[in-house]
């Protein structure tokens, strides 16, 4: 029996500190505070329905090999300008790419790769 994915409730990720991890993806990058809990922080992406972000205070464990969120933005460019001032690190900076969409890979406070996107006008990710 084949089993179907409904669509993406969460990401979890695993932060050093857990101000320091909302000083970029709540202040700097947008996200929603929905509750704040001892070493867990629930935020949500703006919209309804929208995934959430859960950060979670425990020791991380980044790797480029492993899997990075991609979250889409107004604006690559101002974006990616407001996660560094926020601690983050461009590992490759805004560029138009072949499937549509303008990106940027950063590092964030912890080491996890996160990709920040936003669709080019006219491209099929555009919808």
């Amino acid at each position: 029996m084949t089993m179907t994915v409904r669509g993406l409730t969460r990401i979890t990720v695993s932060v050093a500190d857990l101000d320091r991890a909302l000083a970029l993806y709540r202040d700097a990058l947008g996200l929603v505070e929905q509750y704040r809990q001892g070493d867990l922080a629930m935020l949500r992406v703006p919209g309804v329905g929208s995934p959430q972000v859960l950060l979670h205070q425990r020791p991380p464990q980044p790797s480029r090999a492993g899997v990075a969120a991609s979250l889409r933005v107004e604006d690559v460019d101002r974006s990616t300008d407001a996660a560094v001032n926020a601690g983050a690190v461009v590992v490759d900076g805004p560029s138009e790419q072949p499937w549509g969409e303008r990106q940027s890979v950063l590092e964030d406070v912890d080491g996890h790769v996160l990709c920040l996107v936003a669709p080019r006008v006219g491209s099929d990710c555009a919808s």
